[in-house]
């Protein structure tokens, strides 16, 4: 028998408005919400500069917790996540990494494309999604117990995913999951507005040349244009610079440095501007 996870409330009413700036595409800030108050780990999945990192920053707000953002690498160790004992003054001391910081705080702890941390690293988040919600430390003796208000969340782009870069299924069906993807143009024109104050029509152009520049993905591109970049080329266009210097900058150098790539990515901005 299982044992009973126990609701979380969220955050008292009359608690300010979050900060940081989202747009739901559909119902992830419920299912984000609700994986909270129950207590269950949490997957996000979607390409790179969707909004994955601001839905967990917003949601963190939202629920009124701290939020500890781990960016995995290849060469992220387990005592980058858990702590190890460093030497100071007065001696040897034990610190604790970001993961054991989330729980004894009961923060969420956000790991950020977990795929690029190597297999015996994210083996130390088991315990923590599953009943037990615990995490030993063995170079201390502790087992500390998660409480309550603790969240682990993590992400990757599926796009990236190879035999050696993909999350092990007995991993993965630890979590709650959720797919998230670039926003519909009606909806990225407003978040574009909301985040940068550009106007409608503008905003509404680079929306159009993101879809124009999305479309050769499959083709020439590795990524296709982020959300991201939309936001930074609209934060250039806004502060006075022109448009098509902005958009290059933004939207096509960051894309490839192969140069006829960038030519032909220059002619659709080119025909997206007029």
């Amino acid at each position: 028998m299982h044992a009973a996870r126990h609701a979380v409330p969220i955050a008292a009413a009359g608690q300010p408005e979050p900060v940081v700036f989202y747009l739901p595409q559909g119902n992830e800030l419920r299912l984000f919400e609700h994986a909270y108050r129950h207590r269950l780990p949490l997957l996000i999945k979607g390409p790179t500069g969707c909004g994955k990192t601001r839905l967990v920053r917003h949601m963190a707000e939202r629920l009124g917790r701290p939020l500890y953002t781990v960016a995995c690498h290849d060469d992220l160790t387990a005592a980058d996540l858990v702590g190890r004992h460093l030497i100071g003054d007065s001696g040897t001391f034990w610190s604790d990494g970001p993961l054991t910081r989330a729980v004894r705080e009961g923060a969420i702890c956000y790991l950020d494309e977990v795929v690029e941390a190597r297999k015996d690293t994210t083996v130390v988040l088991h315990p923590l999604t599953d009943d037990r919600r615990i995490l030993p430390l063995e170079r201390t003796g502790e087992t500390l117990q998660a409480p309550p208000e603790f969240m682990l969340v993590v992400s990757y782009n599926p796009g990236y995913q190879n035999l050696l870069k993909g999350m092990k299924p007995s991993t993965r069906q630890r979590f709650v999951a959720m797919s998230i993807g670039f926003p519909p143009p009606a909806l990225e024109v407003e978040i574009l507005i909301g985040e940068t104050g550009i106007d409608a029509p503008r905003a509404r152009r680079l929306v159009e040349l993101a879809g124009a520049l999305r479309a050769l993905k499959d083709h020439d591109l590795e990524e296709a244009a982020s959300t991201r970049l939309l936001v930074y080329a609209a934060t250039l266009i806004r502060s006075g610079m022109d448009p098509r210097e902005a958009c290059r900058a933004a939207m096509i150098e960051p894309l490839t440095d192969d140069e006829e790539t960038i030519l032909a990515l220059t002619e659709v901005l080119d025909a997206a501007l007029g």
